[in-house]
């Protein structure tokens, strides 16, 4: 599997659909998260090309929401996160791509999910991109692992360890075909993930919401310095993992903290707003914001951390508030090797 900085033919996104998640059709959470939603594919068709997948009873609808320049494909879906329900595209020794379907099951059988179409997402898209199909075994989803790009992976314990997930599972079993799907050859297993993503709607504990890949041995972390979040005192035993870690080729790990907004709470509790779950395409990172005075800072860690690209800050707090963020709602199709490596 390609760094996600990798050069990408398109992003591929859904359009929300109405649920238990986002409300019947005509409320105003489903037009929020439609808002949000079309927010971030606008901002990422201005660098690359951009899919989004609408159950066809909403394709209409869709293109009226996304306008001209971004294609709509209806294909019947549950949700709305296609980081998770869609495939992994990942390079083949020749070169071409093949796309990864994982086995998804509504993160571990969740009382709230439903499944049934979303489980079928990662071969319908694979069909419109016109790549052949690898089945895994593993249950597991896009939001779990991140990769490098050079063979590490990682992961996060009460993911893919979920009795909920892969019962009877080992790290040993599977790192086997993580290693096999992907092209990894060194897991790194975080312990757990934030304290919110453990929630009723949580994901049991997603990596991308708290670790990231930034380049060959460097890692973006996220920092809670309120010492009164939970998220504190995971985000320190976090640090420490890491830093006692080596990538696949051997180099210690750089760790690079990226501090929380501000905002500590909302109506439901302690958040886990956070700047890590941001996405990487042609020539831009699309991050997280939140109206918050820490916005500008993370800006500048993650202008830094990839040189050469534009920062786009897309407000958030709406995609947080239906349970992700920007990295959640897009999946990168990596370009061909015709295509260029790096962009």
């Amino acid at each position: 599997m390609p760094a996600e900085w990798e050069a990408h033919h398109r992003t591929w996104m859904a359009f929300p659909p109405p649920n238990e998640t986002f409300g019947p059709v005509g409320s105003p959470t489903l037009d929020r998260a439609r808002a949000a939603w079309s927010s971030v594919a606008r901002t990422i068709a201005r660098y690359e090309p951009v899919t989004v997948v609408a159950d066809p009873r909403d394709g209409t609808a869709a293109r009226e929401w996304f306008g001209e320049g971004i294609a709509v494909v209806e294909v019947p879906l549950d949700d709305a996160w296609l980081r998770d329900s869609g495939p992994t595209f990942v390079r083949q020794p020749d070169g071409a791509l093949a796309a990864v379907d994982w086995v998804f099951n509504g993160w571990g059988a969740q009382r709230w999910a439903a499944w049934g179409r979303d489980r079928e997402m990662a071969r319908a898209v694979a069909a419109e991109a016109g790549v052949p199909v690898r089945p895994s075994s593993l249950v597991n989803e896009g939001g779990g692992f991140h990769v490098d790009g050079e063979g590490t992976v990682l992961l996060t314990e009460t993911v893919q360890l979920d009795p909920q997930r892969n019962p009877g599972a080992t790290r040993e079993s599977v790192e086997a075909e993580i290693h096999a799907a992907l092209g990894t050859s060194k897991a790194i297993w975080l312990p757990r993930g934030l304290t919110r993503d453990y929630d009723e709607f949580g994901t049991r504990g997603h990596v991308d919401i708290v670790a990231a890949f930034a380049g060959p041995g460097t890692v973006l972390l996220h920092r809670q310095d309120d010492p009164a979040h939970p998220d504190h005192e995971v985000c320190r035993e976090l640090h420490a993992v890491l830093a006692g870690e080596v990538d696949a080729q051997g180099r210690p790990l750089r760790i690079i903290d990226v501090p929380a907004p501000t905002v500590v709470k909302d109506d439901e509790g302690y958040v886990d707003w956070s700047y890590i779950n941001h996405y990487v395409a042609n020539n831009v990172v699309v991050l997280c914001g939140f109206d918050d005075p820490n916005d500008a800072i993370a800006a500048g860690i993650l202008e830094r951390a990839y040189p050469g690209r534009a920062v786009e800050l897309v407000d958030a707090r709406d995609i947080f508030a239906f349970g992700g963020g920007i990295h959640c709602i897009t999946q990168q199709q990596p370009a061909r090797a015709t295509e260029g490596r790096t962009q």
